[in-house]
């Protein structure tokens, strides 16, 4: 019996063995890749083969039969931060010295798959990418990235665009030799790329943009200064009541900057109008010149909110105050930041009456704003009752919708609640919102107030089961502390029970941005 089963094995037709690549094995390696690549360029030389080797042996893996190499993978690690979305192959190689190569990076890059044509039909390709899968979750990365050729394309180029394409092999409507197998792979298209591979002709130098995504990464805190998974919001339902002087204002703010910073807190928000109460310091009877008058305070308020932001260590979203230049009225929320920076962000649609009251205007651009918390939005009060300005931040890659708010009554209120809990499930996000509460005597048009200040989350398994993270007591002067995971963003936009970024029927129908000539 043991005779007969060594003669067995022995009669095999193949011994598969994954492994990691040796300099040994380049010129296996080399035959492959000349036949794989003979339209773009071929194998590395073996001197890039052996640089890669030495930046990172791990990622170099192979399957060999009998000895003999027949396919191998080749990839690197990369902060991918550095990259972005819109790099090319020759930027991650760098001529074949591999110098994107960091050990301390996020990312595993795949650099190339080749299998010998002969070995195809034995599924290989599918044994290197759970090979590198596994590669990834031991190594603790958030992901694999790759650039793909679409091959295929070549057939139909001048039928198809790229993106109709790509839809047509995710429907299993077309076939593609590499992005089929990709995409049964559990990898997905972020994005195409034009020139990715220049040389690329049968792909006529477009590019899938590939990931698939780790779902058991657990941040790796830097010591100081990293880019934080979870953020901490503080927001302020703000009480109106009457002031003495911008002092005794700045007072009552820098308490509340003060308390949410003591929370550890990244970011604190102030509603719409929260100066309102200054224009009963001017003495105007009229509502509109009142607000005019209050706009002279505006310049000092931003300037002492800077100072807070890098007294208290904490971004602050000023609220929104008004901005009067060039006989012109405007409604404006300043991002003061951390660092001494800041922004603003206008309010783009005025409502009738602050129309008729003060006779106001709408701003014309539309901002996406950096920070060290990453990408935030911010749109004032009526404004996120527009779904077109939150689908354009969220393709600017906005994780969190700010909406400082002023509302007179409930059914006011519950407008902007309502539609903020749709940005956030339309647009995969976290939309917090905070207003005022209380009454101003001797303040036409904003005498009476009424808020429940929240955050909202999307609405699937992982947020909860309202999609109602914090909210307020109505109508009660208090703050809310909360904090917001954002890689469960990134979890839902790629495995939630339904994507709303993704299946975008973008064949159907656009949004697009009217440039005006002043802009």
């Amino acid at each position: 019996m043991s005779d007969k089963n060594e003669e067995s094995t022995e009669h095999t037709e193949h011994k598969l063995l994954l492994r990691q690549l040796e300099l040994k094995d380049y010129k296996e390696v080399k035959e492959i890749m000349d036949t794989v690549y003979r339209n773009i360029d071929g194998a590395w030389s073996r001197k890039e083969f052996s640089n890669l080797l030495k930046k990172f042996p791990e990622g170099q893996i192979c399957i060999e039969d009998k000895g003999r190499v027949v396919a191998g993978a080749l990839s690197l690690i990369v902060d991918y931060a550095q990259y972005g979305d819109k790099h090319t192959y020759e930027q991650i190689v760098d001529r074949g010295t591999f110098k994107s190569h960091d050990p301390e990076g996020d990312t595993l890059y795949g650099i190339d798959v080749f299998v010998d044509p002969e070995y195809r039909n034995l599924r290989l390709g599918r044994r290197l990418y759970d090979a590198r899968k596994e590669m990834c979750e031991n190594l603790n990365l958030r992901g694999i990235i790759a650039g793909g050729r679409i091959p295929g394309y070549k057939d139909y180029a001048n039928k198809l665009t790229p993106a109709k394409y790509i839809e047509m092999v995710r429907n299993k409507e077309l076939s593609d030799p590499v992005l089929s197998f990709q995409l049964s792979n559990e990898f997905h298209v972020r994005k195409i790329m034009k020139n990715y591979l220049p040389d690329d002709t049968d792909s006529r130098a477009y590019a899938t943009l590939l990931e698939w995504v780790n779902v058991y990464f657990e941040e790796k805190e830097k010591l100081i200064g990293g880019t934080k998974s979870v953020v901490r919001i503080g927001i302020v339902q703000w009480q109106m009541r009457s002031v003495k002087s911008l002092d005794d204002m700045m007072q009552q703010i820098e308490f509340f900057v003060d308390t949410v910073s003591s929370y550890k807190s990244d970011i604190v928000v102030f509603p719409e109008f929260f100066n309102a109460p200054l224009m009963a310091l001017t003495k105007e009877d009229s509502p509109s010149e009142a607000i005019r008058s209050m706009a002279e305070y505006t310049d000092e308020i931003r300037e002492r909110m800077i100072h807070l932001a890098l007294s208290y260590n904490i971004n602050i979203i000023a609220g929104s105050m008004p901005e009067y230049y060039d006989n012109k009225l405007y409604n404006v929320s300043y991002l003061c930041r951390r660092d001494g920076t800041y922004d603003k962000q206008y309010k783009l649609h005025v409502t009738p009456d602050e129309s008729h009251y003060w006779g106001m205007r709408g701003g014309h651009k539309l901002k996406i704003f950096d920070t060290d918390i990453g990408k935030i939005g911010i749109l004032i009060c009526y404004d996120v009752e527009f779904p077109e300005l939150a689908r354009m931040l969220s393709d600017m890659d906005m994780k969190i919708l700010f909406v400082p708010f002023w509302t007179d009554t409930k059914n006011a209120y519950l407008r902007v609640r309502l539609c903020s809990q749709a940005r956030a499930i339309e647009n995969e996000c976290y939309v917090a919102i905070t207003g005022s509460v209380g009454n101003l005597p001797k303040v036409e048009n904003m005498d009476i107030q009424y808020s429940q200040s929240a955050v909202f989350s999307p609405s699937d398994f992982a947020f909860p089961h309202d999609a109602v993270i914090a909210e307020a007591t109505p109508n009660t002067e208090m703050t809310l502390i909360a904090d917001l995971d954002l890689n469960l963003l990134k979890d839902l936009n790629t495995a939630g029970s339904v994507r709303n970024l993704k299946d975008r029927r973008k064949d159907l129908y656009n949004l697009s941005w009217v440039t005006r000539k002043e802009d």
